[in-house]
């Protein structure tokens, strides 16, 4: 009985390179999605969110939230397609093949439907953003994203232009009134670097909007809006944007096959043993 046992284990139809290989890369998956969740959480720790809900402004909006939401997913597919190649499970195999396809048809339609309704997505950047603009100095994980984009990506100042953070209650050029320092400027992510600038002056933006201000303002801000900025980046780096969804979609669709794949092989395993 033995040698029999040991014959059948010989002759196993499920291919261990195949199954290794959907193994190692949903542990790498796997624990990506949990570092990514476990930064959204300290996040919300660190603003104490979880104890004082009703600070949230937007929820939607909330980068810790999102960080949250996509670890959360990304865990979940991770683990139905580590566990399930490690354990020959093909319910977790098939949920793993679903979950793909599902957001694999996700990514196709958001495609779709953004360049169909270019306008309507521009109109709810627009809103986003200036939602952003007005909870500035409420939320420090927007107030960073918002420096981020300002500063380190799309090199711009407000949405449409500077005058966008009149919608902040403490930029706005009426909160001079009420001796806020910051009335009538923009925060120092509007500022273009200076030459050796080795420390980045937080005050640079101060007074910058105001119309008897006598310095040259087009040398210390950014006066392109960041919609403008971020269409000429896309047009710019097309290519690489397309290359980029075409790359995950076509690991996507390996990822689907291979499941299947390793699933035909456990069925017929399982077929050969008489199960």
């Amino acid at each position: 009985m033995p040698t029999n046992r040991k014959y059948r284990r010989d002759q196993s139809e499920v291919s261990c390179c195949l199954k290794y290989l959907i193994f190692g890369f949903n542990v790498i998956f796997w624990l990506t999605g949990l570092g990514i969740m476990a930064v959204g959480i300290w996040a919300w720790t660190e603003k104490d969110t979880f104890s004082n809900l009703q600070r949230l402004t937007n929820v939607a909006l909330d980068p810790a939230f999102i960080l949250i939401v996509a670890g959360a997913v990304t865990f979940i597919i991770g683990f139905t397609g580590c566990v399930g190649a490690l354990r020959e499970n093909t319910v977790l195999l098939s949920a793993y093949a679903i979950f793909l396809a599902i957001l694999l048809l996700l990514e196709m339609t958001a495609g779709i439907l953004g360049f169909i309704f270019k306008d309507w997505i521009k109109q709810q950047a627009t809103g986003g953003f200036q939602a952003f603009i007005v909870h500035y100095r409420d939320d420090p994980d927007q107030q960073n994203l918002i420096d981020w984009i300002q500063e380190g990506w799309l090199q711009c100042c407000g949405i449409e232009g500077p005058k966008d953070w009149d919608r902040n209650i403490y930029f706005n050029c009426s909160s001079a009134e009420v001796g806020s320092r910051e009335a009538c400027g923009v925060p120092f992510s509007c500022c273009k670097p200076q030459p050796n600038e080795i420390i980045k002056n937080k005050q640079c933006g101060y007074d910058v909007r105001k119309p008897d201000y006598n310095y040259d303002v087009a040398k210390i801000i950014n006066d392109k809006g960041c919609l403008p900025a971020g269409e000429e980046w896309l047009e710019r780096n097309l290519l690489v944007v397309a290359g980029v969804a075409v790359g995950i979609a076509f690991l996507q669709i390996l990822g689907i096959c291979f499941a299947q794949n390793l699933r035909a092989d456990i069925f017929a395993q399982k077929s050969k043993w008489g199960r």
